[in-house]
């Protein structure tokens, strides 16, 4: 049997689902922050809102806790730093074969070689350098030096010694001052003035640069010019600037310590050593083609 509702009973349970409806939505509107300003949430007391879920919520604290730190802890974490050492009192040593090669000459075949190394500290070394050439077989120039030299800069050294000639002629000594080092832009120069036997005086200045085409293929300009205070028959000098030596010389870098390289070079006597090269029969001017190797270690 299907019970019958009443209209007076249904318009009445109606009535009392609309007053609810309409009382959860006034409910709602009221907690609608998004329409709320600013200062009215500043208002509002937030210390009792959720009282009962922050008391559910519980707080932990870390089972092993972190120590203090202790004066102990930071000498441990930043010790003391070691001073700069300094690298004067240890022995160091170096040799460059700069030139090694051979030289297309009007008068035949030459073998010339430019050799240095040292041997010492950071401030005081021992110095030896060597040159010469051999024409066809024979030992036209050659001459070893023995320098001491001492730094005065970051770039420069003061060198005195002794110089030995074995040709051209009998050998003499020399007494050997000089200054040499790194100018502007990475120029590599060595001034040295000479004092001989009987009173026979010298000076000598080198220069080179190395100009990086690549990482291993360098064109080296290089020049050279000595100087003489009197005449020297015997060895066919005269006083004055006695001749000069430019060279351009292209070298590929296989690795650092070891480079082939060809080139030319041009040489020319003035004053006084012109006119007994040209007594002589020789020619005061002759440009070489070269070939050779650099290395050092």
């Amino acid at each position: 049997m299907i019970s019958r509702v009443s209209a007076p009973s249904a318009l009445a349970l109606l009535v009392s689902f609309s007053a609810l409806n309409a009382g959860l939505a006034s409910a709602a509107e009221e907690m609608d922050h998004s329409k709320m300003s600013h200062g009215q949430m500043q208002g509002m007391d937030h210390s009792k809102m959720n009282q009962g879920s922050a008391e559910t919520v519980p707080t932990t604290t870390s089972r092993t806790p972190i120590p203090v730190l202790t004066d102990a802890d930071r000498e441990a974490a930043f010790p003391p730093l070691p001073g700069h050492g300094i690298h004067d009192s240890k022995a160091n040593t170096f040799f460059l074969l700069d030139q090694l090669e051979y030289q297309d000459a009007d008068e035949g075949s030459v073998l010339s070689w430019d050799a240095s190394g040292w041997i010492g500290g950071d401030i005081d070394r021992l110095w030896l350098r060597s040159e010469g050439e051999r024409t066809n077989g024979v030992t036209e120039e050659a001459e070893v030096q023995a320098l001491w030299g001492h730094s005065i800069g970051p770039w420069w050294d003061v060198v005195t010694g002794i110089r030995q000639d074995f040709k051209p002629g009998s050998p003499q000594t020399w007494g050997a001052f000089g200054l040499q080092g790194m100018a502007l832009y990475a120029f590599e120069a060595e001034a040295t003035a000479f004092v001989g036997e009987n009173g026979q005086t010298a000076a000598r200045l080198e220069g080179d640069y190395d100009i990086l085409l690549t990482n291993r293929l360098i064109l080296q300009p290089t020049a050279e010019a000595n100087f003489y205070g009197k005449n020297d028959h015997e060895r066919g000098v005269g006083s004055g600037l006695a001749n000069t030596e430019v060279g351009l010389r292209l070298r590929y870098e296989i690795v650092r310590e070891f480079a082939p390289y060809i080139g030319v070079t041009w040489s020319r006597s003035y004053g006084n050593t012109a006119d007994m090269l040209r007594d002589d029969g020789e020619d005061v001017e002759e440009a070489r083609f070269v070939a050779g190797i650099r290395m050092w270690f």
